[in-house]
């Protein structure tokens, strides 16, 4: 049995690896208060569970709270249990932010067979759910295209990305994004994979564009700054755990690869 200790956007964690297996009993000691718990899947085939607890700032000796993103900017956790731990806070967040009906304004309560909230009353059934967005790093040649975003923390430099409207297709958000971030046109696109993100609940879907004409001219409302960087002189970026990053290390491979 694997729990998670969940307070907002932070997990606890004990000595030794980063990933604290913990069982069911462990975490009831002097100073966390459990708020919720939900079962949110299976890790190494062993059922896993995600509590909600109250931060306190005295713990017993070898544990500590480490925000999520910090122990993915250090690459201090993999990739399946980032998902895991990601999983859990979405589930977190999606219970709280559907404690009451959005028709009626009646109270729900939680299914009793499967994860959903329910309004009595309307009959309705609120699921957890995903926001997709895309986001693309775009190329020229040995050059890479990396912006600096006007909510970003710190001077990294990171591909465009931006939500999924409805009635587009993910293709036709990438173009849009692009232009209306830095004014220019790609083409050849090119999907490389995806990432869910709890922040608070997206699905990351990435690509590759080829520029194709333009000059950048940013938005200055989400994009402060935008520039083309050949891949042996790049800005401080995303860590390699996160899909950005993953785009950035694989371009940067390949062009290596060919010189």
């Amino acid at each position: 049995l694997y729990i998670i200790l969940l307070d907002e956007y932070q997990v606890l964690l004990g000595e030794g690896p980063n990933w604290h297996p913990m069982d069911q009993f462990s975490w009831q000691f002097s100073g966390l208060e459990a708020k919720e718990q939900y079962h949110i899947g299976y890790y190494d085939n062993q059922p896993c569970f995600v509590v909600k607890v109250s931060h306190q700032s005295q713990l017993p000796h070898g544990y500590r709270w480490e925000a999520v993103r910090n122990l993915l900017i250090r690459n201090a956790i993999t990739e399946s249990q980032f998902e895991m731990v990601g999983s859990a806070m979405q589930v977190i967040n999606w219970n709280l932010g559907h404690q009451y009906c959005g028709q009626c304004g009646d109270k729900t309560k939680l299914h009793s067979e499967e994860r959903a909230r329910v309004c009595e009353p309307c009959g309705i059934h609120y699921y957890s759910r995903i926001s997709p967005c895309v986001i693309v790093l775009i190329t020229r040649g040995e050059e890479c295209l990396l912006a600096k975003h006007a909510k970003g923390k710190g001077e990294f430099y990171s591909p465009l990305a931006g939500f999924i409207e409805p009635g587009e297709t993910v293709e036709n958000a990438l173009r849009r994004e692009v232009s209306e971030e830095v004014a220019i046109t790609v083409k050849n696109l090119q999907y490389f994979g995806s990432q869910p993100w709890p922040y608070p609940g997206q699905l990351m879907i990435g690509f590759y564009a080829e520029y194709d004409a333009g000059d950048i001219e940013v938005d200055g409302i989400e994009i402060t700054d935008a520039r083309w960087w050949h891949y042996t002189d790049l800005p401080s970026v995303p860590a390699g755990g996160s899909l950005s990053g993953k785009l950035i290390s694989h371009f940067v491979a390949q062009c290596a690869e060919k010189d």
